[in-house]
């Protein structure tokens, strides 16, 4: 797994839209949105029959934009996720049979963590960077900060319930490499066509995050 270009992206912005997109033709106007807020890392969920679609149309519109695949439940969606095009995978939970196709995709993978033993279980397997789901019911920033302690060499991206508000209680953590949320662009934002909207949103946030992490 490369992550160099992921990392890059995260650098210039450690904030990861979690897209839900309800139709294919609000794809390219969503992402040249993003781009225009800053946002330089985004994953599209599988959870609508768009998704797959919106993948190539995102890298089509934005070249530069790394483009993931979130909510991968198994390994058949694993499988279409990747020859989608997908830049990296992102899964809420796992088994033990999706676990052991994600330790040798080929894309970079953050699989979905809740407790210790799983967190630990994705080390056992290769994985160092994780996402702690739904992390706003599971612990939020304290669980990170503690699991910090016995896991020193794993990275964290809090996703489920993080809010512009709530950006600096993970971004002033050091084990916290970015943060995924759903606030910048809803569903209910592009079914209106709030392309304007969802550009504030990302630069807000990401002038946000550039603030927290100076």
């Amino acid at each position: 797994m490369d992550w160099t270009r992921i990392l890059e992206a995260l650098d210039a912005c450690p904030i990861v839209p979690v897209l839900s997109i309800p139709e294919p033709e609000h794809a390219e106007p969503l992402a040249l949105a993003l781009a225009e807020g800053g946002i330089t890392v985004s994953e599209i969920t599988l959870r609508t029959p768009a998704g797959l679609g919106a993948i190539a149309a995102f890298k089509s519109a934005c070249p530069g934009m790394v483009t993931g695949a979130g909510t991968i439940l198994n390994s058949q969606d694993l499988t279409t996720a990747v020859s989608a095009g997908a830049d990296f995978i992102v899964s809420p939970g796992f088994d033990g049979s999706l676990l052991s196709k994600l330790a040798t995709c080929p894309v970079p993978v953050m699989p979905g963590i809740a407790t210790p033993s799983e967190a630990i279980a994705a080390r056992t397997a290769g994985i160092k960077r994780v996402k702690l789901f739904p992390a706003s019911l599971v612990g939020g920033a304290p669980m990170i900060k503690a699991l910090g302690g016995p896991l020193q060499d794993m990275g964290f991206m809090p996703t489920g319930g993080v809010t512009l508000d709530t950006l600096a209680d993970y971004l002033s953590l050091p084990n916290v490499y970015a943060v995924g949320g759903t606030w910048i662009a809803k569903p209910e934002h592009l079914v209106a066509g709030d392309w304007d909207g969802i550009a504030a949103r990302a630069a807000d946030a990401l002038k946000a995050a550039k603030a927290i992490r100076s």
